[in-house]
């Protein structure tokens, strides 16, 4: 993994804002899975597990943020990092990845959090990661995926969180009446055989819910937390 930034063009409102959005979804509608980014208001709702951690823990802390798309959520996080903080950023869309690495110049919160910031190029499924994490902040689309990559996605998510660790990630108001209605008969099965899986994981790691209203669409914050009695 590199973790210094690769050459791109200037950063700009078209590269990385709502314009290179939608046009990702538009071409990558599975693993993109929203036609809007996260709005600052999901974003910190997100983060908030990790900024608990910085007020409660004097150590250095690591958070891991998995399918950052343009960044909203990724800056966030960088204006709670202190010195000796780390955060990792894995994003498997290649243009993200080069616009989340051109605004690690461009921007200013990213630029002035960029030597603790290392975007990782890939799947969470494959990439190597060599550290353990306080905090992870999913934005995957899990309602795209079939069961068993969510089930394999959460595993490898819960094998990299410390003791204690926080997991959110998000799912958006609305969308399983949607599919039930428009979706086939073996997309709605999906769509319900995802939501099992989540509800299981839910059971036995969740700590409740929170709602975003101010995001397009409305979301759920989903928290989880690893077990404390493990190594």
């Amino acid at each position: 993994m590199n973790a210094t930034p690769v050459p791109t063009a200037t950063a700009t409102p078209e590269v990385t804002g709502p314009v290179r959005f939608l046009r990702e979804a538009a071409r990558t509608p599975h693993t993109t899975g929203a036609v809007a980014a996260s709005s600052p208001r999901l974003a910190a709702r997100l983060a908030a597990p990790f900024a608990r951690e910085l007020r409660r823990s004097g150590r250095p802390a690591a958070v891991l943020e998995v399918g950052a798309g343009t960044g909203p959520v990724t800056r966030a996080l960088a204006g709670l990092l202190r010195p000796a903080d780390r955060l990792d950023v894995v994003e498997i869309n290649p243009r993200f990845v080069a616009a989340l690495n051109g605004a690690l110049r461009t921007d200013a919160i990213l630029a002035a959090a960029a030597g603790r910031i290392r975007v990782v190029p890939g799947s969470i499924t494959e990439v190597p990661l060599d550290r353990r994490y306080d905090a992870i902040v999913s934005g995957l689309p899990f309602t795209n995926f079939a069961p068993d990559e969510v089930r394999t996605i959460l595993d490898r998510y819960l094998s990299v969180l410390l003791p204690g660790g926080h997991l959110t990630y998000f799912a958006y108001l609305g969308t399983a009446p949607a599919r039930a209605l428009l979706a086939s008969r073996s997309e709605a099965a999906r769509h319900r055989a995802v939501a099992d899986v989540l509800t299981e994981y839910g059971e036995r790691y969740g700590q409740g819910r929170s709602t975003v209203w101010r995001n397009v669409p409305p979301a759920y914050v989903h928290h989880l937390r690893a077990p404390v009695g493990r190594g």
